[in-house]
């Protein structure tokens, strides 16, 4: 079963890849150390999610890592997604992000952020019974978390970003071309221009997202929110203003950090 489990790209969260003492006896000072902060890092983020939700023993990951096959380049090869069931909700999040860099010297925790996004709407087919994860792959929250993942990597990481504007707003093109996203989204979130748009970094959630303990330097668990077409124009027309009015809207409304598919656009 686990040789099944590894073939369809699920392992254990908490828990990268940890070398055989052999494999330890060739490593250097520096790469023994890099090893020891990796795993510190997993356990620390595995207990901070499970304080907020159930947290899944297996994360949703690839056969092979995307790094090695032109994808985009995550701080270590592990790429991985947490899956949290809480109550009426799902999170998927990140896992890989604030992983020590393989091939740096500077002592700190990757891109210093994991992504996430939390939503109660999730088609059933896609949910997955717990122990089950495998089925959220062909849903349209983990393609976008995907997406977005993909484009903050690329990148090089959004903290700086972060700290000056406070929250960025994000459009995600082709979605007539998506796997899950175009069949799942309701059509008042996608663009005449075929986008969808998304908000990193806000409403804050109600749960802490600020690690200071991380092994190497803090880390900041950043919301992916996603908004309706609508929102996404008041954006494009008012720039940084509009996002930071839509913002207080979000949170005023009662909406929050949650991507709900049924909601009416609060502009």
């Amino acid at each position: 079963m686990e040789f099944f489990k590894k073939l369809l790209g699920s392992s254990q969260a908490g828990t990268p890849d940890t070398p055989s003492d052999s494999d330890q006896e060739g490593m250097t000072p520096a790469e023994q150390a890099r090893q020891v902060a990796l795993e510190a890092s997993g356990e620390r983020l595995d207990r901070h999610w499970q304080g907020i939700g159930a947290v899944e023993r297996d994360v949703l990951t690839f056969l092979i890592s995307p790094s090695f096959t032109g994808g985009p380049y995550w701080p270590s090869t592990r790429q991985s997604y947490r899956v949290v069931r809480r109550d009426g909700s799902i999170i998927l999040a990140t896992d890989g992000l604030c992983y020590p860099f393989d091939d740096g010297d500077e002592p700190v925790n990757g891109f210093e952020l994991e992504l996430f996004i939390d939503t109660p709407d999730i088609p059933e087919h896609a949910q997955g019974a717990p122990g089950d994860v495998d089925p959220l792959r062909n849903s349209w929250a983990y393609e976008v978390l995907k997406s977005v993942a993909d484009t903050v990597a690329d990148a090089g990481g959004i903290t700086t970003q972060l700290e000056r504007y406070g929250a960025l707003s994000l459009e995600l093109p082709g979605v007539s071309q998506s796997n899950c996203v175009g069949s799942q989204v309701p059509p008042a979130f996608i663009t005449e221009d075929d986008c969808v748009g998304i908000l990193l970094g806000g409403p804050a959630p109600d749960f802490a997202t600020r690690l200071e303990d991380m092994p190497l330097s803090s880390v900041t668990l950043v919301p992916v929110v996603l908004i309706t077409a609508a929102e996404l124009d008041y954006i494009r027309s008012g720039g940084q203003a509009a996002r930071q009015d839509l913002l207080q809207r979000l949170q005023s409304a009662g909406i929050g950090h949650r991507s709900l598919l049924t909601r009416a656009s609060v502009v």
